[in-house]
């Protein structure tokens, strides 16, 4: 169903383009959804070590940047950082030319979502995690000592300010698990799938014989993640190869891949090389010590990649549960890795997968499930 006449302003906490990691990939392609359904976007961006991306104005009807403020000291303001960085006088002034409605990405972009110049505005809120737990968990992973003290004070300052989202008449949770918590405490809370890069499961048969873990490295959590693999699974299986794939791994991951002949790391990779390595694994590894959001890593393994070994922190309240294989005990991961590398993936799992991906995540049922919820507010 056509939505040509309607327009939405969008906040985007980032520029969502190139859609290269998580956050800005719901946005993007959400983005995407919303255009092929015939609205008229307008975006206003947050820009800070991004370029300006031209392929945004092919789907969007206007598109706006405003530069990301940084402070020398980020303990100045009770305003959370992430949310006091994106203050623009000139976004509150845009989105006053008109009254549509207007989708906040993230806690990051609410600075004006209180401003009474708003207060008649349809205004929903897109969370893409539980932001003081996901900061609290940073906090938990980080070893140096001042970004550990930053984590800590902004998972404060996030957790008193969530009250905002009162102000909004709608919020968007991005899991089950998200949508649980956020419904307790706020009225209008729907489950809104995470948006990805994906249309179809397209399983390659043909496997390699390695183990992909990947992830953006300079994340804390993926870093922990790397070195539990490193440490705890594969430092006494030396005849199966392990793959890290990631940008920006610490030093301290890079001194443990040293001197292990089963053990590669690939660094710089784009995200078509991500995608080339999760199609080519025979087994993707995916533990995680942060059961918050939903993982875009673990979609595109499911929709691209065979067997998909996980901890429960990955899948718990994800609904994706049964189309992976749960260990959480270390020496659990080894026997299920060493016993999985001698079997052929069933290809029937294939139209199991099918099933659950393509009918939840689809990004065009699931925006057109977004712009239903907004028609119900405004009758």
């Amino acid at each position: 169903m056509k939505h040509s006449g309607d327009h939405i302003h969008l906040i985007s906490f980032d520029v969502p383009f190139p859609a290269d990691y998580g956050g800005v990939i719901d946005v993007f392609y959400k983005i995407k959804a919303l255009h092929e359904l015939g609205v008229k976007i307008h975006l206003h961006a947050y820009h800070y070590g991004r370029n300006v991306a031209p392929q945004l104005e092919e789907l969007c009807h206007k598109v706006y940047y405003y530069k990301r403020k940084t402070y020398k000291n980020p303990f100045i303001s009770r305003v959370p950082y992430i949310v006091n960085s994106r203050n623009d006088d000139n976004l509150l002034r845009n989105l006053l030319y008109d009254d549509h409605p207007i989708i906040f990405e993230g806690l990051h972009t609410t600075y004006h979502l209180s401003d009474k110049l708003l207060r008649r505005r349809l205004k929903i809120v897109r969370m893409h995690n539980i932001e003081h737990h996901y900061y609290a968990k940073l906090e938990e992973a980080e070893k140096n000592f001042f970004k550990k003290y930053f984590f800590k004070t902004e998972s404060e300052k996030l957790r008193t300010y969530e009250r905002v989202l009162n102000q909004a008449q709608l919020i968007a949770a991005i899991s089950p698990a998200d949508f649980g918590y956020f419904s307790k405490k706020f009225k209008s809370v729907f489950y809104l799938p995470v948006f990805h890069s994906n249309q179809h499961v397209t399983i390659d048969e043909k496997s390699e014989p390695y183990v992909l873990y990947h992830g953006n490295l300079a994340v804390g959590e993926n870093d922990v993640a790397a070195l539990f693999l490193l440490r705890e699974i594969f430092n006494d299986i030396p005849d199966i190869k392990l793959v890290i794939a990631g940008n920006n791994p610490s030093s301290e991951l890079l001194n443990q891949v040293q001197g292990r002949d089963n053990v590669e790391l690939i660094t710089s990779v784009s995200t078509a090389r991500i995608d080339e390595l999760i199609a080519k694994a025979h087994i993707n590894l995916l533990p995680t010590f942060q059961d918050t959001g939903i993982k875009l890593k673990l979609i595109n393994s499911l929709y691209k990649g065979k067997f998909c070994v996980v901890n429960s922190m990955m899948v718990k309240s994800t609904g994706l549960e049964k189309l992976c294989i749960i260990k959480d005990k270390p020496e659990q991961m080894k026997n299920e890795i060493k016993k999985l590398m001698k079997q052929t993936f069933d290809l029937n799992q294939i139209s199991q997968r099918k099933a659950l991906l393509e009918d939840s995540f689809c990004n065009e049922k699931n925006a057109a499930l977004l712009l239903s919820e907004i028609t119900k507010l405004r009758t």
